[in-house]
């Protein structure tokens, strides 16, 4: 792959470094922050947070870096950006960046609208820079070799459950939690979806909070996914029936069913970029900037996802 073009020299020299920062300082904008403060690669500039500033200033006195006081003054010192703020603004603060030459990795979802994330994809190309997406079932479902598998599902069954939780509830929990599964079946069923139905509940957000999907593709291929943010345990499992088996996947408890003649990894669990999908992504990201490596999950591929849970949710 080509190198990409950007603020800086790119190339194969380990001791290059990029200077990153992170915008949104909550929980996911902490984690960040931990990983690119102990990356090789990365130095590590700072925090922009106006809304929450002292948690800014907290985890810049741990991890290191500035605390900005603009979003200008963070874009100056950075070449690249991670956008860990809540989904509603995940469009506005990379559009900035990335108008202004930085590669940006968003955390999922993309955006909120279709027409927001095509633009993202269309800068990101216009600046020839890297615009990655957080979808992070994606490292997980590689460490198993869910991706070599070299046939198409004939079905896919999928249920992401959780108790209630405030966070992330400033968007539907379609595309705060179903979008991880809508990624995954874009990916392996191929095609845009010729048909989406689905049922949608609100609850004690305001909004979607419980949504069940049945989805068909051009292959053949038919999924039916549900996501809750109102149950009461905590599920993350896929079953994905192939013409030649079965496959079974328990994402939180990291185990596996292999009912097929394919290898596929037992032991994922113990693989570094199941163990730590957020220091994967995080890699994979500056790979792709210093040394044009692959980027795992393409602009491109989150706008799909998007477009998808926009479906389910009745809004496109």
């Amino acid at each position: 792959m080509a190198a990409y073009s950007g603020r800086i020299a790119y190339g194969h020299t380990m001791n290059r470094k990029i200077r990153v920062c992170i915008s949104g300082a909550g929980v996911f904008g902490g984690h960040h922050a931990a990983k690119l403060a102990a990356h090789p690669r990365i130095e590590f500039v700072g925090i922009y947070d106006p809304e929450h500033p002292e948690r800014a200033q907290a985890l810049v006195d741990e991890y290191g870096g500035k605390a900005f006081e603009t979003r200008e003054d963070m874009i100056a010192a950075a070449d690249a950006l991670i956008v860990a703020s809540p989904a509603s603004v995940h469009y506005r603060q990379a559009i900035d960046a990335l108008e202004h030459g930085l590669h940006v990795l968003v955390e999922k979802p993309l955006a909120t609208r279709l027409e927001d994330a095509r633009e993202m994809v269309a800068m990101a190309e216009k600046q020839g820079v890297i615009l990655q997406v957080g979808h992070q079932e994606r490292f997980v479902s590689h460490a198993i070799g869910l991706f070599d598998i070299p046939e198409t599902p004939v079905s896919i069954q999928a249920s992401r459950v959780a108790p209630f939780s405030p966070r992330g509830t400033d968007v539907s929990v379609t595309l705060d939690l179903m979008t991880h599964d809508l990624d995954l079946v874009n990916l392996l069923a191929g095609g845009e979806a010729d048909e989406v139905t689905s049922d949608i509940r609100t609850g004690p957000s305001g909004g979607i909070d419980d949504a069940r999907a049945e989805i068909r593709f051009p292959g053949g291929t038919r999924a039916s996914i549900h996501a809750s943010r109102v149950s009461s345990d905590r599920q993350r499992h896929m079953r994905i029936e192939y013409p030649s088996g079965v496959v079974e996947i328990d994402f939180f408890n990291r185990s596996l069913t292999n009912g097929t003649p394919f290898a596929l990894n037992a032991g994922f669990a113990d693989a570094p970029e199941a163990q730590d999908c957020l220091a994967a992504e995080v890699n994979a990201f500056v790979c792709a900037i210093l040394d044009g490596g692959q980027v795992p999950v393409c602009g491109i591929a989150g706008a799909k996802a998007l477009a998808l849970a926009l479906r389910v949710d009745k809004v496109a």
